[in-house]
């Protein structure tokens, strides 16, 4: 429930992802948003992301949802809900995960020179409490089936986060 925290601390924050709630089917959440565990098939919404990746930056699609590996470089995959029931796609929201994922995101945004990658309406909510000034805020519809056809698939948010951070002297991360 916790390991975007666990693998990503606060004075190593450099990417900022939201999603809503956790994966709800059984053994896909593991408490990074769009990431399941490795073995998990990826859902949709992370193959669509993938699909980005591959052509915004070139690099080949993975087959593997952990994305552990990207919260160890400094993104924060972070969902606003932490918890769900099983099979019931956000039913824990609207009972207090917001108040205190809303919490963690002011307290990042006390940084600066973080990337903001904010996926659909629900997640660009959570703008209002960044400085546009000291970071940068992406916006784009949601990566899901349903939406990416819309403004997700060539938004280029990880290239674009990538130059940011280079001219900010920070590492990009390796998609």
């Amino acid at each position: 429930m916790f390991n975007a925290f666990k693998y990503t601390p606060l004075k190593d924050v450099k990417v900022v992802i939201i999603g809503q709630d956790p994966y709800h089917e059984p053994g896909q959440a593991h408490g990074l948003c769009f990431s399941v565990p490795n073995g998990v098939t990826p859902p949709p919404s992370l193959v669509n992301i993938y699909k980005e990746i591959e052509t915004d930056i070139g690099r080949p699609s993975s087959t593997n949802g952990d994305l552990t590996h990207w919260a160890e470089q400094g993104v924060l995959l972070l969902n606003s809900t932490l918890t769900v029931a099983a099979h019931f796609a956000a039913s824990h929201a609207g009972h207090g995960w917001e108040q205190f994922t809303d919490a963690v995101i002011r307290a990042v945004a006390k940084k600066t020179g973080v990337v903001y990658m904010l996926w659909g309406s629900y997640a660009q909510r959570k703008a209002e409490f960044v400085d546009a000034n000291n970071n940068l805020i992406l916006k784009s519809v949601h990566p899901s089936p349903l939406s990416a056809y819309r403004g997700f698939f060539g938004c280029k948010h990880f290239s674009k986060a990538n130059e940011y951070l280079i001219s900010n002297g920070q590492k990009p991360i390796d998609w």
